[in-house]
């Protein structure tokens, strides 16, 4: 069996006097070397996708806890405005300013049953020869009316068990005046009684509520 010398010797040798060896010798080595590097590259983009992915959960979270705190801010918004709306109902006269706050605070609730705050108006009618309610007696209510559907709308700052039945002898005589059938009852309050809320739910009526009041 050769030696190591005498096999160390005998590459020095064909190293020196073989041209073609000695590139493919070289050529292995170049080969080696780029392998060693390319695993090295493999090692880091696998350490950069690691640190990548550990920022996206950091990511994630941050968005999680900025969401939960922009629905905190908008339930502050919301008692804010529902007290804002409270205290002026107590404090002056209940008029169509209070009515269109209080459509603005629940409008994400009245967008989901089809109504578009923005556009609910205001309908009014005297009746002169007492055919609906009594001679001379006005009848109000908000209306909003969209892809010919008709929707009738309550707004109060507290509504009581009275106040649900009056929408109930209301409602029907609106649609008589506009001659159409209303899609939708819809009764929007700030706070409701809980008796006033069970009977509006007997007689079909929609409700936005801010608070049930036992």
């Amino acid at each position: 069996m050769p030696s190591r010398e005498s096999v160390k010797a005998e590459l020095i040798s064909l190293l020196k006097e073989d041209e073609e060896f000695r590139y493919a010798v070289s050529g292995l080595i170049g080969l080696q070397e780029i392998l060693v590097r390319l695993e090295e590259q493999g090692k880091r983009l696998e350490e950069l996708s690691m640190r990548l992915e550990e920022q996206g959960k950091r990511l994630e979270e941050l968005s999680m806890r900025l969401e939960e705190q922009g629905k905190r801010l908008e339930e502050l918004t919301v008692s804010m405005a529902e007290v804002k709306v409270t205290l002026g109902s107590l404090g002056r006269r209940w008029g169509r300013d209070l009515e269109k706050t209080v459509l603005a605070i629940y409008r994400h609730a009245l967008e989901e049953k089809g109504v578009e705050p923005g556009r609910v108006e205001r309908f009014k009618y005297r009746d002169i020869d007492g055919r609906y309610v009594g001679k001379g007696a006005d009848v109000e209510m908000d209306v909003y009316i969209h892809n010919e559907k008709l929707y009738l709308i309550e707004v109060k700052s507290r509504a009581e068990a009275d106040d649900v039945t009056w929408l109930t002898v209301k409602a029907p005589i609106v649609e008589k005046i506009l001659n159409r059938k209303a899609e939708k009852i819809i009764l929007v309050a700030v706070n409701i009684d809980k008796e006033a809320y069970n009977l509006a739910k007997q007689q079909g009526i929609e409700v936005v509520a801010g608070t049930i009041i036992e």
